[in-house]
């Protein structure tokens, strides 16, 4: 019988109770098996990596860039969702025949980056820069291995076209509308931060140097 992959914890209780504790958001979730499906995404996200927590995975938009000068992950996960939420809100205020599907949105943001737990692994990091000729550096970036991990829970496509396409994997197809309300709270989230001096100098990403391409 082949050992047990060391990285590969248990999903507990324990663990689905401490993501509803960094992302209260979840509750806001109207459909209850969408919101346990959220929950269990991000506890098999981190089950599945060396991180015991979406507070320890470092403050970033990717590895070594766009770096926040203080606070976790949860900051930006929840920071963009809010922004989601306000952006769907108004527009769809102003626009009654619009149909925008809060909950696609909230479920969205707060799973745009479940991906980021295996990008942002150390010990991945370790093994992909010690030979990026056999598996790339990194293997998958977390947008990807995010709509992997959303497909394998039963989330639905709506929510693994989010985590797939929010960043630049999102310029090679037609990206929903709750995926484009989410990609927007994204951008601006890394752009104000970046405007109120709040990214660490010497790690602006390329793309958030003007001009600004979104």
């Amino acid at each position: 019988m082949a050992e047990k992959d060391p990285t590969m914890r248990d999903v507990t209780d324990q663990l689905r109770a401490q993501i509803r504790e960094e992302l209260p958001e979840v509750a806001q979730i109207q459909s209850p098996a969408l919101r346990e499906k959220v929950v269990e995404v991000w506890a098999l996200a981190i089950a599945r990596s060396s991180f015991g927590s979406i507070r320890n995975i470092p403050p970033a938009g990717n590895p070594g860039f766009m770096v926040l000068t203080r606070g976790d992950q949860t900051d930006h996960i929840r920071g963009v969702t809010r922004l989601a939420m306000a952006i769907a809100d108004e527009i769809a205020a102003s626009n009654h025949d619009l149909a925008i599907d809060r909950d696609i949105i909230i479920a969205g943001g707060l799973c745009h980056d479940v991906g980021k737990p295996w990008e942002f692994d150390p010990e991945n990091r370790k093994r992909w820069a010690a030979s990026p000729r056999t598996a790339g550096l990194p293997s998958i970036r977390h947008p990807a291995y995010g709509a992997h991990l959303c497909l394998t829970v039963g989330l639905p496509e709506e929510i693994a076209h989010i985590a797939g396409a929010h960043s630049g994997e999102g310029e090679l197809l037609v990206r929903s509308l709750e995926n484009t309300i989410v990609h927007m709270a994204d951008i601006g989230y890394w752009s104000i931060m970046l405007s109120g001096g709040l990214i660490t100098p010497g790690t602006i990403s390329a793309k958030y140097k003007r001009p600004i391409s979104l």
